[in-house]
């Protein structure tokens, strides 16, 4: 099971990254904090001193055809948010 899908970039990550050193993840639906921690640990090389997690319910979706009614619906999600220890630093952008 893989932990972490992949950094959020947005205008509100970037604000927090900046002001109070959190940083944004999407993760899977199934990890606790526990393992997000250790995830970003390993990925990172850093040491985490917080974290913090929302689930977002799927957003359903309707409409009207010639077939009758089409019902869809989008994918749970889950966000961390991981503040770092003073003087740590991520590197999202770097290219390995």
């Amino acid at each position: 099971m893989s932990i972490i899908i992949k950094p959020i970039i947005s205008e509100k990550a970037n604000y927090l990254t900046d002001l109070r050193g959190a940083y944004s993840f999407l993760v899977n639906t199934k990890a606790n904090k526990i393992q997000i921690k250790k995830a970003v640990e390993v990925a990172y090389g850093v040491k985490v001193a917080d974290v913090r997690t929302m689930i977002y319910a799927p957003k359903v979706s309707s409409k009207h055809t010639k077939k009758g009614l089409q019902v869809g619906k989008t994918n749970k999600l889950k966000k961390a948010v991981v503040s770092l220890a003073e003087g740590e630093v991520i590197d999202i952008f770097a290219t390995n």
